[in-house]
């Protein structure tokens, strides 16, 4: 069994105008494996008079941005010419590669209808002989993203990527990572299998639960778990009706520089990507 390593609060910060919660990176952590940061914007409620979740197009180079989303709709378009509404159990999965520029926020018919707006951000860094790759864009329909039942229907876990029990997600990822969304009722039980080398969290957006019947997690006090590379199991546990997040993947070995929105592996490699956004050689949007 994995044994659990510490045990983490998502504090929340002020990120132009939004509030969300980011239990990583934080000052005890800068990342799991390849995952470098971890947002959890919402629930909001919004309106043509409520709308704090409007940003600008920003470029990205030398990983991979994706968005989960669980509430609402999202309009996204990009420099490569992408462009649609992220709807709720959809995911967007952007490899910046060697760079792009794109621009979210609530689509205009669900501002004016209003409504309720969740998801989460993750940042996956890509290995160095991948930085500069072509950037590409993975709309995953919510639809086409395989979702497993266990425990008479008390679990349901969505498989992004990797593979959860032979069932493989749609996602397709540089390196060997799992994620895996599970909504789980009162009382439900499963255990997850996870290769032993893999660095490996447990994240929860909502409700109440055990961990190898040892660590119970509880939104707002103490929401994400990481775990020893001792074994291959975890055991979650339903307290109340819960949704969580599953993250794992083999560790990068190589050096992390970052500056806002560029992760490269040397401070040089950051003024070129600064240098080749401000000569347009990452395209534009307008």
């Amino acid at each position: 069994m994995k044994t659990i390593k510490n045990v983490y609060t998502a504090p929340e910060i002020n990120m132009g105008g939004i509030q969300l919660g980011q239990p990583l990176p934080n000052h005890n952590l800068e990342n799991v494996g390849p995952f470098l940061l971890l947002h959890h914007y919402g629930p909001y409620e919004i309106s043509p008079e409520n709308n704090p979740f409007q940003l600008a197009p920003h470029p990205h180079r030398g990983f991979e941005p994706v968005t989960l989303l669980f509430q609402g709709e999202q309009f996204h378009r990009d420099s490569l010419g992408n462009e649609g509404i992220l709807k709720a159990g959809d995911v967007q999965w952007m490899t910046a590669g060697s760079g792009v520029i794109h621009d979210e926020a609530p689509s205009k018919e669900f501002v004016e209808k209003t409504g309720t707006l969740e998801g989460i951000q993750l940042w996956i860094n890509l290995p160095k002989k991948d930085k500069m790759v072509t950037p590409k864009y993975q709309y995953l329909k919510r639809d086409d993203i395989p979702l497993i039942f266990q425990d008479n229907d008390k679990v349901k876990i969505q498989v992004i990527a990797g593979n959860f029990i032979d069932n493989q997600g749609v996602a397709k990822t540089f390196t060997p990572i799992n994620v895996w969304v599970m909504d789980i009722e009162d009382g439900g039980k499963t255990t997850l299998d996870i290769p032993e080398n893999h660095e490996t969290l447990i994240y929860l957006l909502d409700g109440s639960l055990k961990v190898n019947e040892d660590k119970q997690l509880m939104k707002g006090l103490n929401q994400m778990v990481t775990f020893n590379h001792d074994g291959r199991s975890i055991d979650v546990r339903g307290l109340k009706k819960s949704k969580l997040l599953i993250l794992s993947g083999e560790p990068i070995d190589e050096k992390v520089t970052s500056w806002g929105p560029y992760v490269m592996n040397e401070q040089t490699e950051i003024l070129e990507a600064m240098r080749d956004y401000q000569q347009g050689k990452m395209g534009y949007l307008y």
